[in-house]
């Protein structure tokens, strides 16, 4: 009797979980696929800027030497003898 009892509640469970399944799965699916859609929307489409403009996002930091600017570039050399 119980053991009856048990297989028909667990066949009662096991039908109404794969209905609620058939319908929201579906819904879920969709949420994913315009999420998915969405993004790559905004990836695909460059960022406006203004024409004639340039932005510098980057700018690394140089050697700071202490011979200032006017002074111009030192360089090496060796001596040629003839």
């Amino acid at each position: 009797m119980i053991l009856i009892r048990f297989l028909i509640v667990s066949i009662l469970i096991l039908y109404i979980v794969r209905a609620l399944v058939r319908l929201l799965l579906p819904f879920l699916f969709q949420s994913v696929i315009n999420k998915a859609q969405q993004q790559q929307h905004n990836y695909n489409r460059p960022p406006q800027q203004p024409t004639g403009r340039i932005k510098v996002d980057y700018i690394p930091e140089g050697k700071k030497s202490n011979i200032p600017d006017s002074e111009g570039e030192f360089v090496d050399y060796e001596e040629v003898k003839k």
